[in-house]
C-alpha cells in the first residue's frame, strides 16, 4: 500500500502497517511498481504505463495498533475478543427481533446449492471447519473443506454455479487467492470473510463479509478467528432458513444462543489466573495432546496449533474417536492430554477416551461445562469449567481458554 502523507510518502505492507503515519493510501495491483517523492507517488502497471490508483480514507489507526497495558499483542487480542465478537455479531443479526438480518444481497440462492466449498489456510481453515459441523446441520448442504495449499494445485471438480467461500484474516493468503481465482474461472459463486475489506481477496470475490475483529497484529490468531467463526454461524443459520431446514423458532433459538456469546466469553476470561497456574506444568512438557469430537475437534486441532507456534511445545490435535489408531501409543505419565468435551450428545464416548488416557497414566486437562465435570467418570489433573451454552456454539467460547492456555505456557 502507498500512503500519503503532508510533504512525505510511504510504502507498507498495508493500512495497518501505515496507520501511525497516514490514513490516505492506495493500493497496488498485481505487477504495479511505484516511483515515491515527497510531492507523491508516480504507480505504473506492469507494462510500464502510468496508472491511477483510487486513494482512499483507512479504518486502521495507531490507536488500534497499540498494546495497551497488555504484555503482548495477543494478550489483548484475546481480551478484545468479548467487544469484537459482539461487534461482528451485530452487523449480521437484529439484535431487536434475534433473527438473522444479512447486510449484504447474496447473488445466489442457497436453495441451489448443491454443495459448498470452504477453503483457508491455518487457524481460517479451522474456523471453516467448525463451520462445515454447522452448515451440514442447520442447512443440509454438504461442505468440503480444503487447506488453500492443497486447493490450488489439485484441479479439484467443482461445480458451476456452487458456493465457494473463502476466510482470510488479511485477505492477502497468496494460497487462498490462488484458491478464490480457480474458483471464479470454474464459475463458482465466491464469498469471503475476511478482516480487511480492502483487500485483494476481499476485491476479487462476489461478496464480502467483514469480520469486525479491528487490527490483528500478534502472529498467532485469536480475536480473528473467533469473529470468522460468529460470522460463519451467522451464515450457515441464513443458509438454514432459505432451504427451509430451519423453522422461524429454530432460527430465534440458535440465533438466541450466539446473542448470549460475547457475555459467555468474558466468563470465560475468569478462568485466566487458574490457566496460568496451570501453563507453568505445560510448559515441562516435551509433547501435548488435544482431543475432541464434532466442533470441538477442529478446535483441538486449532489448540494443538496455537501450542506449537507459539510455545515451539510438540502439539497435536485428533479427533478422540481416533486415539485408539495410533495416538494411545505415546500416551504416559508425563504427557498432558487436552480434552475438549462440552456436555453434549457424545460426551460419554469422550469420556471412555479419557478412560483409555487415565488407564495409560495421561494427565487429563478437561474443558468442560457444570454437567459435564459431574458426569465425567474420569479423574482429571485439572478441570476447567465453561459456563452453560447452546452445544452448537461451543467453539466460540471454548476457544478462549485453549487460547489462553498457549499463551500463558508460552511467556
Amino acid at each position: 500500500a502507498v500512503g500519503y502523507g503532508d510533504g512525505e510518502m510511504y510504502l507498507g505492507s498495508d493500512a495497518i502497517a501505515l496507520a501511525p503515519f497516514t490514513d490516505n493510501i492506495s493500493y497496488l495491483e498485481d505487477g504495479d511498481w511505484v516511483v515515491l517523492t515527497r510531492k507523491g507517488a508516480e504507480i505504473h502497471d506492469e507494462q510500464g504505463a502510468v496508472v491511477k490508483r483510487d486513494v482512499m480514507k483507512s479504518g486502521a489507526s495507531s490507536f488500534m495498533v497499540d498494546k495497551a497495558n497488555y504484555r503482548h499483542f495477543m494478550a489483548k487480542e484475546i481480551h478484545e475478543q468479548p467487544e469484537v465478537v459482539g461487534h461482528t455479531l451485530t452487523r449480521y443479526v437484529d439484535m431487536a427481533t434475534e433473527r438473522v438480518a444479512l447486510p449484504m444481497k447474496l447473488p445466489f440462492d442457497f436453495k441451489d446449492i448443491q454443495r459448498i466449498s470452504i477453503t483457508a489456510c491455518g487457524t481460517a481453515s479451522y474456523a471453516g471447519f467448525v463451520a462445515k459441523y454447522w452448515f451440514e446441520r442447520f442447512a443440509r448442504v454438504p461442505v468440503e473443506v480444503d487447506v488453500a495449499s492443497e486447493f490450488r494445485y489439485r484441479e479439484a471438480p467443482v461445480r458451476k454455479g456452487d458456493l465457494a467461500i473463502f476466510i482470510s484474516q488479511s485477505g492477502e493468503t497468496a494460497d487462498t487467492l490462488a484458491a478464490l481465482r480457480y474458483a471464479k474461472e470454474q464459475g463458482m459463486h465466491t464469498l469471503a470473510v475476511v478482516n480487511v475489506t480492502t483487500s485483494t481477496i476481499a476485491r476479487e470475490s462476489e461478496t464480502v463479509m467483514p469480520t469486525l475483529a479491528g487490527p490483528e497484529i500478534g502472529v498467532a490468531s485469536t480475536k480473528a478467528f473467533t469473529c470468522q467463526l460468529m460470522a460463519l454461524a451467522t451464515l450457515a443459520i441464513a443458509a438454514g432458513k432459505a432451504r427451509g431446514e430451519l423453522s422461524d423458532a429454530d432460527e430465534a433459538r440458535l440465533v438466541h444462543g450466539l446473542v448470549k456469546i460475547p457475555r459467555l466469553m468474558t466468563d470465560a476470561l475468569t478462568h485466566e489466573a487458574a490457566i496460568e497456574k496451570l501453563a507453568r506444568d505445560i510448559a515441562k512438557s516435551k509433547d501435548v495432546l488435544y482431543l475432541g469430537r464434532g466442533t470441538s475437534y477442529p478446535l483441538a486441532l486449532e489448540g494443538a496449533l496455537k501450542l506449537k507456534e507459539i510455545s515451539y511445545i510438540h502439539a497435536e490435535g485428533y479427533a478422540a474417536g481416533e486415539l485408539k489408531h495410533g495416538p494411545i501409543a505415546l500416551i504416559d505419565e508425563t504427557m498432558p492430554v487436552v480434552v475438549i468435551a462440552p456436555y453434549d450428545r457424545v460426551f460419554e464416548k469422550t469420556v471412555s477416551n479419557m478412560q483409555e488416557v487415565a488407564a495409560r497414566g495421561g494427565n487429563i486437562i478437561l474443558m468442560t461445562d457444570a454437567k459435564g465435570a459431574e458426569e465425567a467418570t474420569v479423574d482429571s489433573m485439572v478441570t476447567i469449567v465453561m459456563p452453560d451454552m447452546d452445544a452448537a456454539f461451543t467453539p466460540l467460547v471454548y476457544a478462549i481458554p485453549v487460547q489462553l492456555l498457549a499463551y500463558h505456557t508460552a511467556v
